[in-house]
């Protein structure tokens, strides 16, 4: 009996800073939220500098949809800027979930 090969979609990984009025507008919660909702790993933190980060690992799509997600934001968020990397393998995704950190 020849078994039919199970299909995996490939798993990426990306890190973004997004800038602007990122803090203090729910932003972190904006964005575990869309990351639940598109079955995203990984987890967003505050920096020091104003910026948030976030570190996240899924679907070609589902990051895509995410980059696009955190280029409006909650209301009352203003977002100047995302910069995206990627990221080799699943870099500090121990947890098979996203969570919010905090620095």
């Amino acid at each position: 009996m020849n078994a039919e090969p199970v299909s995996h979609e490939e798993i990426h990984t990306r890190r973004f800073w997004v800038s602007g009025r990122v803090q203090g507008v729910g932003f972190r919660f904006f964005v575990e939220r869309c990351a639940e909702t598109l079955k995203i790993r990984g987890w967003v933190c505050n920096l020091s500098d104003g910026r948030v980060e976030v570190v996240a690992s899924g679907s070609p799509d589902a990051l895509i949809r995410l980059e696009t997600a955190l280029h409006s934001g909650p209301p009352g968020a203003r977002v100047d800027q995302v910069v995206r990397e990627s990221v080799p393998g699943a870099v500090g995704l121990d947890s098979g979930s996203f969570e919010i950190r905090h620095a």
